[in-house]
């Protein structure tokens, strides 16, 4: 039962990923799309939210980093 918990949780980890890479590139090619900066930013916050703590051990704060690098964003 618990492969099925991990399995469930990773599909909701990589879901965001595609989620933050799918708004990014909507962005960069309208940058005031709200949608996708809503989502954007809805991903963000799961990735530093204590649910994400909770399905993983892995750092979001890491995770956001590597996205951000993939994407040529500069953090501020």
């Amino acid at each position: 039962m618990n492969e099925l918990y991990e399995k469930l949780a990773t599909a909701i980890i990589l879901q965001a990923v595609e989620d933050w890479r799918k708004s990014v590139k909507a962005l960069k090619k309208r940058s005031r799309c709200a949608p996708a900066m809503e989502m954007k930013d809805e991903c963000e916050q799961f990735f530093l939210s204590e649910w994400f703590e909770v399905l993983t051990s892995v750092d979001g704060n890491m995770i956001l980093r590597k996205l951000k690098q993939e994407e040529g964003i500069h953090e501020d």
